[in-house]
Formats: C-alpha cells, sequence, structure tokens
C-alpha cells in the first residue's frame, strides 16, 4: 500500500488534514489508507497497526494521526497510542494531559487510567505518560503487550505511534508483536538511505511491512 499524503506538524487536532481541510487532496489520501486498512483485502486483517519512520521529522506523527481521524470518521473504533516514549507529541496534538500513559502502565487493567477520550467521535488516545530512562525495556514488557491485546479486543483499530525504527530498538521491539507496520517516508525530507535502513530492520525482525505512507511527494510540473 502506497499513497501520497500532504505534510505538515500539526500542533492541535484542527490543524490536521482531516479535520481543517476535510475535502483537501491529503485528507481522501488518508482515507484511502483507513479504508485501505480496515477493508483493503490485506489477509490476515490487521487490527494492530505500528507507524514508524526511517528518521526523525517524517512527519509520522501527523501522519498517523490523520489516519487515525479518517478511521474514526468512518465509523470506525479507534485506539491511537503514544509509543514514542522519546519524543511523544500526541497529547500535545489532542490538548490531553501526559502524566499517565504507556511508560506509567503496571497492568493491563490499568485500562480506565490511560485511555482518553478526544474530540473526535470514536477515536481515542493513550498517551505516552512521563520521559522514562528506558523505553525499550518498557515497551518489550510483558504488560505492554498485554495492554495492548485489551484495546485490540475493543476496538476496530489500534494505531500506534512509535520512535524512527533506525534510531533505537523501540519499533523493532513493538513491530515483532503487532499485526503490521506502516513506514512514513516524506518525499521531501527522507533519506534514501535511511528509508532503506529502516526496511532491512524491520525485515530483520519478520515485521509484517504493510506498505510506504509517503507523503509531500514532489510532483512533476506538466507540459
Amino acid at each position: 500500500m502506497s499513497v501520497s499524503a500532504g505534510s505538515g506538524n500539526p500542533s492541535s487536532v484542527q490543524e490536521l488534514a482531516t479535520v481543517a481541510a476535510p475535502s483537501s487532496p491529503a485528507a481522501e489520501a488518508y482515507r484511502t489508507v483507513a479504508v485501505n486498512l480496515r477493508y483493503g483485502g490485506i489477509e490476515p486483517r490487521p487490527k494492530t497497526i505500528l507507524f514508524t519512520s526511517g528518521s526523525s521529522n517524517d512527519g509520522k506523527t501527523a501522519a498517523i494521526a490523520n489516519v487515525a481521524v479518517a478511521a474514526a470518521q468512518a465509523n470506525s473504533q479507534v485506539v491511537l497510542v503514544d509509543g514514542d516514549l522519546r519524543n511523544p507529541t500526541l497529547h500535545e496534538v489532542f490538548g490531553i494531559a501526559n502524566n499517565q500513559g504507556l511508560a506509567t502502565l503496571r497492568s493491563a487493567d490499568q485500562i480506565e487510567a490511560v485511555v482518553h477520550d478526544t474530540e473526535i467521535e470514536g477515536l481515542k488516545l493513550v498517551t505516552s505518560g512521563p520521559a522514562q530512562a528506558n523505553p525499550s525495556e518498557i515497551l518489550s514488557s510483558a504488560g505492554v503487550t498485554q495492554f495492548i491485546e485489551r484495546l485490540r479486543a475493543d476496538a476496530d483499530l489500534v494505531l500506534i505511534d512509535a520512535a524512527p525504527v533506525t534510531a533505537a530498538a523501540d519499533a523493532s521491539l513493538l513491530a515483532a508483536t503487532l499485526d503490521g507496520v506502516i513506514l512514513v517516508v516524506d518525499g521531501r525530507r527522507t533519506r534514501r538511505q535511511d528509508a532503506r535502513r529502516a526496511k532491512e530492520q524491520l525485515e530483520r525482525v519478520n515485521a509484517r511491512i504493510l506498505g510506504v505512507l509517503l507523503h509531500n511527494a514532489r510532483m512533476d510540473a506538466e507540459g
């Protein structure tokens, strides 16, 4: 699965293309991704999906937030999880306090304390929680694995934002346990070698790469 979508680093949910400009080509592209994830004939059908990139500033957080909103707007029950414990930003986009979250999770039974409603109907957010010294250890813990399975049982899609795959082991650890991975590529910023290294790293842990989400693509001039 490969699509072209608009770029941008939103500071609030109102700046997301799917909210601010729902009739735009970018919003339509994100809706295409959301539909393909649920109904695109991918078998077995993925429910827990990681979004990562080859390097920082590739727009993965904007991409996953827009896909999550698009899926919720299409009447799916969606849980968005901020698994980027090194540079969390989803709580800022959705205006939700980050004093509890994935990093403070001690049991899957704490679901009520860390799953937050958002202003988008059908979309819930699990924030990252305060910064920790050992993100990889947290993300590979049995508690986080069980928590994601609990979310999976109650949602149509669980979309998880993770640190760039070449920057830390976090994304690889998560990818190995989930249904699939979307690799986010910025057509103007992502270096080819970073995208290649990201793909190779994911393949080493037998991650199921569902496709590439290409945004900020260069368009050839006509004529």
